[in-house]
C-alpha cells in the first residue's frame, strides 16, 4: 500500500525514469567520456601544458537545446576546483550552443571584443539570463555527478570569454562544451583539446583565417580588435600553447621580440 506522504518522492521517480532516456538521446557524449577527456585535456602527458595556471577544471556539455546533459571535474573531488567554475562551465557550454549554427561557429573567445565597452555586442551578456533558481539548487554533495542538479535543465547565461565551443559532428552542431577553472586563455586550451578527444571537432566554418573558431589575439594597442573577434592575452604562456595545438592566432605584431 503507498501511503500519501510517499507519492511525491514516487512522482519524482516516474519523472526522472522519463526524462532520462531522452535526456541520453539528446546528449552527445556521455558524463564518463566527458571526465575522460577532461583529464587526459587538463595535464596533458606528451604535449604542452596549457599556459595558464595548471589548474584542474569544470566541464559542461549541453545538447542543441542548450540543456545541460553532462557536467564533470578533472580533480579527485568538487572541491580540487574553483567552485564558481561549476555553472561558469555550464554557462560558456550555454553560450557557444546559443550562438554558433550547423554551419558557422563562434567560440566564446570570439565574443570578447565586441561584449567589451564600445563594442557592438556591448550588453550581450545581459540577453540571456542564468535560472538563479537552479543555479544555487541541489545538495553540493551531488555536484559534477549524474544526480547534477543542473542535469535536464537550461541554465542559460552568456559568457564573452574563452573556454566555450561548439560540437559538430561532421553532419550538424550537437551541442556545445564550456570549460572553466584557471584562465579564459586556458579554458580555451582544454575545451579545445577537450573537443578533439571526443572527435566533434569538425568545425565547418567560423571567423579566424583557418575558418574556425579558434581565439583570436589580435587586440590592438587601444585595446579594439583588428578582426572585431580579438580576445585579450592571459598572462602566462597560453596564446603560446594555443599555436602549438591549433586553438588559436597570434598575429606578427602582437607577439613579443624574441
Amino acid at each position: 500500500m503507498i501511503r500519501r506522504h510517499q507519492l511525491p518522492f514516487l512522482v519524482s521517480l516516474i519523472l526522472l525514469a522519463a526524462v532520462a532516456p531522452a535526456l541520453a538521446a539528446q546528449c552527445p557524449v556521455s558524463s564518463d567520456q566527458l571526465k575522460t577527456a577532461l583529464r587526459q585535456s587538463v595535464k596533458p602527458t606528451g604535449g604542452p601544458a596549457n599556459g595558464g595556471l595548471d589548474n584542474n577544471e569544470w566541464a559542461a556539455v549541453v545538447d542543441p537545446n542548450g540543456t545541460v546533459c553532462a557536467i564533470s571535474f578533472s580533480g579527485q573531488t568538487a572541491a580540487d576546483q574553483w567552485a564558481a567554475s561549476r555553472a561558469i562551465s555550464a554557462e560558456k557550454a550555454s553560450t557557444a550552443n546559443a550562438l554558433s549554427l550547423n554551419n558557422f561557429a563562434l567560440s566564446t573567445a570570439n565574443l570578447y571584443a565586441g561584449a567589451n565597452p564600445g563594442g557592438p555586442l556591448y550588453g550581450v551578456i545581459e540577453t540571456n539570463p542564468v535560472n538563479n533558481q537552479l543555479l544555487y539548487a541541489g545538495d553540493s554533495s551531488t555536484y559534477g555527478t549524474g544526480n547534477d542538479p543542473f542535469l535536464g535543465h537550461v541554465l542559460g547565461g552568456v559568457v564573452p570569454f574563452g573556454g566555450g565551443l561548439a560540437l559538430y559532428n561532421g553532419t550538424a552542431k550537437v551541442g556545445a562544451i564550456g570549460v572553466s577553472g584557471d584562465s579564459s586563455c586556458a579554458d580555451h586550451n582544454v575545451a579545445w583539446r577537450v573537443r578533439h578527444q571526443l572527435q566533434l571537432d569538425k568545425v565547418p566554418a567560423g571567423v579566424s583565417p583557418s575558418h574556425n573558431d579558434q581565439i583570436l589575439y589580435d587586440l590592438l594597442p587601444d585595446k579594439t580588435s583588428a578582426s572585431g573577434y580579438g580576445h585579450a592575452k592571459c598572462v602566462g604562456t597560453e596564446a603560446d600553447i594555443a599555436e602549438q595545438i591549433g586553438a588559436g592566432v597570434v598575429p606578427l605584431w602582437n607577439k613579443p621580440p624574441k
